[in-house]
């Protein structure tokens, strides 16, 4: 076996080692975990003591290197929306090692080069892909229990309790995401944050267009006056009637749905299966020249098109 796999192979353990000591490292203060949504001024992260200030050396290391560009911005707010306690610098060293260690595998199973590569870049992008699952399942969650904690909201609101008495009554009684969602904005108020400003950070961790109504009704009636209690009534059972209808559509949908999966991952998990059993065979398309490799970059844009135009097809907008 070549010496470039060990070699390969001793840093995709060096990474694993790495990522697993980062993982089991305290993640720190609530106001730390805040500080990203919220802002901490200058002055208060010169008076927070220094051990508060570091995680570990390589993480601190990357964060530096990404601090200020809009990439590491924007990949902060989408491990916010995915509820993942990471730093940008964790995930892309994350993704270094899952696609070293893929890499690696591509190379020992296939013994070319050509699937080593394609593995390291499955095993690169196999982490946004987990990150974007997550943010989708934790956006459903926090929709269907949107019009709960509403009802909670306008119940609290009628008995006497204040907005924020209302929220953190939502934030006690119900369950995550969105529990900790509204305890999370009264935290941030109770650290000095605006009441506007912290709705405004919940709205960005959560892209729900549910949340933007409910979020620019508060303003409003915070400017302008008015029975929040009745709006949100409102607002509660307009979340509701789209939630079952929803619902609906999705189960009319289903079998569209489920078909699109098995038409596209069949064949991928059949070439598979004959790779593993009868590996001579199936060499046979790598090493026929550029025609096969044709054939496997031919196939693959029609599954990935037709995958994508019946995900088209049966995602109803409500």
């Amino acid at each position: 076996m070549s010496p470039f796999v060990y070699i390969i192979g001793g840093l995709a353990i060096l990474m694993l080692v790495i990522g697993i000591v980062v993982s089991l490292r305290g993640r720190g203060t609530v106001e730390q975990r805040l500080e990203r949504f919220a802002g901490a001024s200058e002055d208060e992260k010169a008076n927070q003591p220094e051990s508060k200030k570091k995680s570990t050396p390589i993480a601190d290391s990357l964060n530096r290197a990404l601090a200020g560009r809009k990439a590491a911005e924007n990949l902060a707010t989408q491990l916010a929306r995915a509820d993942l306690k990471l730093t940008p610098g964790e995930f892309i060293a994350v993704q270094v090692m899952v696609a070293l260690v893929m890499g690696v595998a591509g190379q020992v199973l296939g013994g070319t080069i050509v699937l080593a590569i394609l593995m390291a870049v499955i095993g690169w992008f196999a982490p946004r892909w987990f990150l974007s699952f997550r943010q989708g399942k934790r956006l459903n969650t926090f929709n269907d229990q949107l019009s709960d904690a509403l009802n909670l909201m306008v119940n609290g609101l009628r008995s006497g309790y204040s907005v924020m008495q209302a929220m953190e009554s939502v934030a006690k009684e119900m369950p995550v995401p969105i529990a900790a969602e509204f305890a999370r904005v009264v935290q941030e108020v109770q650290l000095g944050v605006t009441f506007e400003q912290g709705l405004t950070n919940m709205l960005r961790r959560i892209k729900s267009d549910d949340l933007d109504l409910l979020v620019t009704a508060i303003n409003v009636q915070r400017e302008v006056g008015g029975n929040l209690a009745e709006i949100l009534d409102v607002i509660s059972h307009t979340i509701r009637e789209r939630v079952r209808i929803k619902g609906e559509v999705r189960t009319l949908t289903a079998q569209g749905r489920y078909s699109g999966y098995v038409i596209s991952f069949l064949p991928i998990a059949l070439g598979l299966v004959l790779f593993c059993v009868n590996k001579p065979y199936i060499s046979r398309m790598f090493s026929s020249g550029w025609c096969g490799w044709a054939m496997i970059v031919c196939s693959l844009l029609m599954i990935a098109t037709g995958f994508i135009a019946i995900q088209k097809i049966v995602n109803i907008e409500v």
